[in-house]
């Protein structure tokens, strides 16, 4: 049997009452994969359609392995070849856990067939379930509770650290009770809310053995059953002056200076390397580090204190840093749901302790953080890239970016949030040197901005980094408008809106039976009081706040402008105006550390791709 795409693949694994697909015309019969497997080894279909959705969403990615080797929809995991990827690298600490040899093992098919078809995949993944249940004493059988299988369900499911195992199990009892729908663009496939009662003592064996294992060490911050682990970034000399040191600095937030940002990146490296690039002190430093094959965090730095992450010091002043195991240009190879998922709740804590608004004005990619000046635009960062699935991470924060829109066609002066999906929203991507994407068919996060209402129209311009129309190479972002951010419409014409984007007019194909965009209720905006008003890629204070006035930072505009009869999205009218002077090593240098708190208001807008600042002074809100 060949390789199954998500379309295909879901329209046969519908189970007599458990699982419904809409349209039901996609169902082939009452006996899909599910089913089947189900039946066949007696295994409860919906706990595997469960299973299935928490490690790949439904996938099987045409054949083609996970970063952390796991294959098909139930993400068999190839433990025998990530240990010697890893003896490779030198390394003798995998503890990759082999669902792939097991399966086979467990079901008599082959790896190799694991790895390419789908419905053998989902077999095998039952009868590995079955034999795990059976082995911890529980009862098999079509009908049972899931709750039932949940020790078998954690250890089956290829993470290797109890705690990961724990939240895994807790997902799939969650996703069960609640239901779970995938959304292709065109098509929503659903599994309705199914009966789940307590997993008692299976689950009270794999809490046991979490607990049992690396316990925090350290000031963690975050949700209780998460697993983190301490790894502290170094704050240390390193050279002969105060100045001379690394790799983060000393703060008093969220008292001083305030917490107003979460900034999501991935790490261009290895979780590995990045440990070593964490705890370097001539390095810099950032909050928590995810690992990719089984979403383990690892925390570096007290919120209280300032990473230098974003390349930008009033945003490291005020975010917190996430940096992802993986590379931009390979997003989709890298983020994996277990990823999403941990990180999500992660974000989720920090938000609801600090009093972030979780939207996506404030919580960004390092691609959206605006540079300090016009000179550092070129240099400033892309990731997470076009790979990161923002829809599917505030869905998991349970903060969805549909909530707050209406379903009608957008007009002249409105508001609209771009929301494209992302599974069916296959731009056109090119690579890039070094680590390049692997072909155009994977799912993307934007939607690509033109000059014209024509597919075929140059891409728009983004004058901070070049004079000629951006690209549609994999780091240029200069003509992208990312799900979860907005904009204000300037014109609609048929099938294509346009919206005011880094002091132009910018159109994207927003058809009324698929719309890309939906209008946001109750979207405010900002225009000029005169011709222009200047845009700026921080919220510093005036020179008279400061006590040296030789201290004061400069507030240079960026190239964009606001022109007269243009309209922004107002993000946030309660800006903190502020300075926070960390220049030396010792807390106890009294002109150091100090916040300078200033009285000039800003707003922070959406005006491209990247936030930025104005001053309330020169424009009006509408």
């Amino acid at each position: 049997m060949s390789s199954l795409s998500r379309r295909s693949f879901l329209s046969v694994t519908v189970a007599a009452g458990a699982i419904a697909a809409m349209p039901k015309a996609l169902a082939v019969d009452k006996t899909s994969a599910f089913a089947d497997a189900g039946r066949e080894f007696a295994v409860p279909p919906a706990l595997l359609a469960a299973i299935s959705y928490g490690q790949t969403r439904w996938s099987d990615h045409a054949g083609r392995p996970s970063r952390s080797l796991g294959y098909g929809p139930m993400h068999l995991v190839d433990g025998a070849a990530v240990a010697q990827q890893r003896a490779a690298e030198g390394k003798d600490d995998s503890a990759a856990i082999d669902t792939l040899g097991a399966a086979a093992a467990a079901s008599g098919i082959s790896a190799d067939t694991l790895r390419t078809d789908a419905a053998s995949n989902i077999r095998a993944a039952a009868a590995l379930l079955a034999a795990r249940q059976r082995a911890n004493g529980g009862a098999v059988g079509a009908s049972t509770d899931p709750s039932s299988w949940y020790e078998a369900v954690a250890t089956t499911s290829g993470l290797s650290t109890p705690a990961a195992q724990v939240q895994y199990a807790d997902d799939v009892l969650a996703d069960l009770r609640s239901g779970m729908s995938v959304s292709d663009g065109r098509t929503r496939y659903s599994v309705g809310a199914q009966p789940v009662g307590s997993p008692g003592k299976g689950r009270d064996r794999v809490v046991a053995r979490a607990k049992s294992g690396r316990r925090p060490t350290g000031p963690v911050d975050a949700p209780n059953g998460l697993g983190v682990e301490w790894v502290p970034a170094p704050y240390e000399l390193y050279g002969p002056t105060e100045v001379d040191y690394g790799n983060h600095d000393l703060a008093f937030r969220p008292r001083s200076p305030e917490l107003t940002h979460v900034v999501i990146h991935d790490t261009e490296c290895s979780y590995e390397v990045g440990i070593k690039l964490v705890t370097d002190p001539t390095y810099m430093a950032w909050n928590y580090l995810i690992r990719s094959s089984d979403g383990h965090i690892a925390q570096h730095l007290q919120t209280k204190d300032i990473g230098w992450h974003a390349g930008n010091w009033y945003m490291n002043m005020h975010s917190v840093g996430l940096e992802h195991e993986g590379f931009a240009a390979q997003g989709y190879n890298w983020y994996s749901e277990v990823m999403y998922r941990r990180s999500a709740r992660l974000t989720r804590h920090v938000c609801r302790t600090y009093g972030i608004p979780m939207d996506r004005a404030h919580i960004i990619g390092h691609d959206q953080v605006p540079a300090l000046t016009t000179s550092r635009i070129r240099g400033m960062h892309w990731d997470p890239g076009p790979f990161w699935d923002w829809e599917r991470y505030f869905e998991l924060m349970g903060a969805p970016l549909s909530k707050g829109t209406v379903g009608r066609a957008p007009k002249s002066g409105d508001v609209v949030r771009i929301l494209p999906g992302f599974e069916d929203n296959v731009q056109v991507v090119q690579g890039c040197s070094g680590v390049c994407v692997e072909g155009t068919d994977h799912g993307t996060n934007f939607v690509p901005l033109r000059s014209a209402p024509d597919a075929s129209a140059p891409l728009v311009v983004d004058p901070g980094l070049k004079a000629s129309p951006s690209t549609t190479q994999v780091s240029d972002v200069g003509a992208r408008a990312a799900a979860g951010t907005e904009y204000a419409v300037a014109e609609v014409r048929g099938d294509w809106t346009a919206v005011w984007y880094l002091g132009a007019i910018a159109w994207f194909h927003n058809p009324v039976d698929a719309p890309t965009a939906r209008v946001v209720k109750g979207g405010r905006t900002v225009t000029p009081k005169g011709a222009t008003a200047p845009v700026y890629g921080s919220a510093y204070p005036e020179a008279s706040a400061y006590a040296n006035p030789a201290e004061a930072q400069p507030i240079s505009p960026l190239i964009y402008t606001m022109k007269a009869g243009q309209t922004y999205v107002l993000s946030d009218d309660s800006v903190p105006t502020d300075y926070y002077k960390a220049k030396t090593f010792s807390l106890e240098t009294p002109e150091d550390h100090v916040n300078t708190v200033g009285r000039t208001k800003y707003y922070q807008v959406n005006l491209g791709h990247r936030v930025a600042f104005v001053q309330a002074a020169d424009v009006e809100i509408s």
